[in-house]
């Protein structure tokens, strides 16, 4: 019970890695509050409670840093994002500044409500979900990768302003992750010939994801900031 009496904030948390972020910091003995887009059952049991925010709606970005603010969470996770695929020469205009919105400016705005009562208690941390798109890049990524290099970089200034008063920031980076969403975009064959790609030869697991964000979060971390941690089974280091 690594968190009991923390309270931790996750965007993002009604599927995929947010859930498995969420359930697994509420099992630890946490209060967590989490982000979804739209009313349902999915992933319900993850959180103790609910905030409505679609962060495609510059208004619920800036509801959703206010009750931030007067949470005050011990924990924030910046988990919440959304990608556009295409050509460098075709993105449109609308869908890259929608990206920057969504991936940076909310993790942006969120961090400011959260951090003046970590300070305060000269205790916090902040751990921003980025992608191995933010380390390495490839062919049709430019508007994902701009969002999750910004996201590291922003990571980066937070952690040197704040780290002597207490609030570790880090950034992990997913690599390939088994979620029903890379099923979907990548299908079975395409999974099996990115396998060999990968030095621990399969996929991620969600739970490997929400493990490393857990250790970033937790009073064991006392010294580790400022740092983009790859959890992508070699992916991007060979």
């Amino acid at each position: 019970m690594r968190f009991s009496g923390k309270k931790v904030f996750v965007t993002g948390a009604s599927r995929g890695i947010g859930n498995a972020i969420a359930a697994m910091f509420r099992s630890e003995g946490a209060t967590v509050t989490g982000t979804r887009t739209a009313p349902g059952a999915e992933g319900k049991d993850a959180c103790d409670e609910w905030v409505l925010a679609d962060f495609s709606d510059l208004a619920q970005i800036r509801a959703c840093a206010e009750f931030v603010r007067q949470a005050e969470p011990d924990v924030l996770v910046n988990n919440a994002g959304i990608n556009r695929i295409a050509p460098f020469a075709e993105i449109a205009p609308d869908d890259f500044q929608l990206v920057q919105q969504v991936n940076v400016f909310a993790p942006f705005l969120l961090c400011r409500s959260a951090l003046p009562a970590m300070a305060r208690k000269r205790w916090g941390r902040i751990v921003n979900v980025s992608s191995i798109w933010g380390k390495i890049s490839k062919a049709h990524r430019a508007a994902y990768s701009a969002s999750k290099f910004a996201l590291d970089g922003m990571t980066v200034a937070l952690a040197a302003e704040y780290s002597a008063h207490g609030v570790l920031a880090n950034c992990v980076a997913p690599g390939f992750i088994d979620t029903d969403l890379t099923r979907r975009v990548l299908g079975d064959s395409g999974i099996q010939a990115l396998i060999p790609a990968i030095p621990a030869q399969r996929l991620g697991r969600i739970d490997e994801i929400a493990r490393a964000v857990l250790w970033l979060s937790s009073e064991e971390n006392t010294y580790l900031t400022g740092q983009n941690i790859a959890v992508d089974g070699g992916f991007s280091r060979v």
